[in-house]
């Protein structure tokens, strides 16, 4: 029995049938790649253009919106549509800006005329008044911590507490010369800081921040196993009362304690 051949059906004139090319191909997906690329970069800098200028932004998107208006039904819709995507990708930028970069307001630091530390006077009360601990939130507290360096000679003091802060709090440099790390801890006088927290801080204060005098500050006081941890840490625990002391000016800064 013969099978009858299937007829081969002419290419039309001008089609070339296609053939699979890995050259092609890859020549394809090259593309593929530099156009995501080119989309990826060019969405980082409308946000970052959007977290620096929100109004600048507001206004573009306000001006594709009215565009759109004066488009036909289906091209106002994409537009629309466009417009609220970059909306969202704005919105979120300027979320995600507003979390990691925090702009703390330093009070007023009153001139102390604070003696310097080995100068051989016995250092007493400073006329300086000291806030109440107890009612500051934690980003004022953190404020009130650097202002209490800047009084006594810090240099290069700043506030980097929130997300993404890795434990540090304030960063400045001691009066004589050191990289000083502090954490701050706003807690209720019964709320002890645990030794928890003691060794998060001890993880990065000196690896992340290059601490060369790291200190633990807090309106309460430690646990018997925090306070164990930082001793064998080379962390320096200063508590309530050494907090009030070093703000009325009685007893040191966390720089001149002997064992700092």
């Amino acid at each position: 029995m013969t099978v009858p051949a299937r007829p081969v059906r002419p290419v039309p004139p001008g089609r070339r049938r296609y053939r699979f090319s890995t050259r092609v191909t890859a020549w394809w997906f090259a593309l593929l790649a530099l156009t995501v690329c080119a989309a990826g970069f060019t969405v980082r800098v409308l946000a970052g253009a959007a977290a620096e200028h929100p109004a600048g932004a507001l206004t573009a998107v306000l001006a594709c919106t009215a565009a759109g208006a004066a488009a036909p039904t289906r091209r106002r819709l994409r537009i629309r549509r466009a417009a609220r995507r970059a909306a969202r990708t704005l919105q979120d930028a300027a979320e995600a800006a507003a979390e990691t970069t925090e702009v703390v307001a330093r009070p007023p630091v009153p001139d102390a005329g604070r003696p310097e530390a080995g100068d051989g006077d016995v250092r007493g009360p400073l006329d300086y008044d000291a806030p109440d601990y107890d009612a500051l939130d934690a980003d004022a507290f953190e404020s009130a911590v650097a202002a209490l360096c800047e009084r006594d000679g810090c240099r290069d003091v700043r506030v980097v507490g929130g997300a993404g802060d890795l434990g540090a709090d304030v960063l400045a440099t001691t009066p004589d010369g050191r990289v000083l790390v502090i954490q701050c801890k706003r807690y209720c006088p019964t709320n002890k800081v645990g030794s928890q927290d003691v060794q998060r801080f001890g993880g990065t204060c000196f690896a992340v921040h290059g601490a060369e005098l790291a200190v633990v500050v807090t309106t309460s006081d430690f646990t018997q196993p925090a306070a164990e941890y930082a001793a064998q840490c080379a962390i320096l625990c200063f508590g309530r009362e050494a907090l009030l002391d070093w703000s009325v000016g009685t007893g040191p800064a966390p720089w001149e304690r002997q064992d700092a």
